[in-house]
């Protein structure tokens, strides 16, 4: 199946007859995962033989909620978005009280994956996965696409090939010019931009870049950079790492609605003392770190720039 020619359900086909056809398509298999908008499970196609990923999502029992708009979201956008860096979505079925999603299926996350070598990966494997994470990034945001939750647990990796797909679109966002206001509660609280936890509601792609600098350096050193616990925490870890912003080297970030003076001021502590980061990526990787990582949004690199960085060049061991 193309991902162009995805089946939604006829408005006049019975949901019995489309449960039915659905039904006898696939064979469900294992559990793969949970959350609050449902399951994932294993779906063998009995025609081709091939096994999918089945996102099973329960919707209100009462039919005035109708579909998630975060379930909408993700169809609409993937229905847009094809690209070998972004995971494929191949079939969607729908009936009162549920909605699914098949999408191919992969063996692992980077989190997952990790985990499984022991934390860190070799810094080629570092920068193999970074380029591919930006290549998925740069073709959202020239389909002007935010994704807004990039993290490990959101990037499935192909086990035989080291394949990288940028997957969960559900928080993910098209946008415009001007940038309309957006609600701040996006993008899981450690991999959170500044201008995000400080309140902003007016961002763009740059707090993308930011998500992309956090996972460079945690596949780098093997843990997350900012694992705080709440908003405020990971402000402050983000603040004893890289230093207290100021007017200076932010203009206007006095003027975000969280922002207090009386925040303690600390200093950059410099990559090479922030988990050896310096001895993982080499100058290179620690000079695309800072520009992926700056405090000013409109001074934060570019996928497309960051793609050119000579660090995709060097000579990391």
């Amino acid at each position: 199946m193309a991902a162009s020619s995805i089946p939604f359900c006829d408005v006049e086909e019975s949901y019995a007859e489309a449960k039915r056809t659905f039904k006898n398509q696939y064979d469900i298999g294992d559990v793969l995962g949970e959350g609050t908008y449902g399951k994932v499970l294993k779906a063998r196609c009995r025609q081709t033989g091939v096994t999918y990923a089945m996102k099973q999502m329960k919707l209100g029992s009462h039919s005035e909620e109708g579909v998630p708009s975060t379930a909408i979201r993700e169809v609409a956008i993937l229905k847009e978005l094809t690209h070998e860096n972004i995971v494929q979505l191949l079939d969607v079925f729908c009936k009162p009280g549920e909605l699914i999603l098949v999408f191919e299926l992969l063996d692992s996350d980077l989190k997952k994956h990790m985990k499984a070598l022991g934390g860190k990966l070799q810094p080629t494997q570092v920068r193999d996965f970074a380029a591919q994470l930006l290549t998925g990034i740069e073709f959202c945001h020239a389909s002007r696409i935010i994704h807004r939750d990039l993290k490990p647990q959101n990037l499935l990796i192909d086990n035989s090939t080291l394949a990288l797909k940028i997957a969960d679109f559900g928080l993910a966002r098209a946008y415009s010019l001007p940038i309309p206001q957006y609600t701040h509660e996006v993008v899981t609280v450690w991999y959170r931009p500044l201008e995000i936890l400080l309140g902003s509601k007016l961002y763009s792609i740059p707090v993308d870049m930011w998500g992309v600098g956090c996972i460079l350096a945690e596949m780098a050193t093997g843990a997350p950079l900012f694992a705080g616990d709440s908003e405020i925490d990971t402000s402050f870890k983000i603040f004893m790492k890289l230093g207290t912003p100021t007017e200076a080297i932010w203009p206007g970030v006095s003027e975000l609605p969280d922002f207090k003076p009386s925040f303690p001021k600390w200093s950059h502590k410099g990559w090479a003392n922030i988990r050896n980061t310096l001895a993982q990526v080499g100058p290179q990787g620690v000079e695309l770190l800072d520009q992926l990582m700056r405090y000013n949004p409109k001074t934060r690199i570019s996928a497309r720039q960051a793609l050119q960085h000579p660090y995709f060049n060097s000579n990391v061991m």
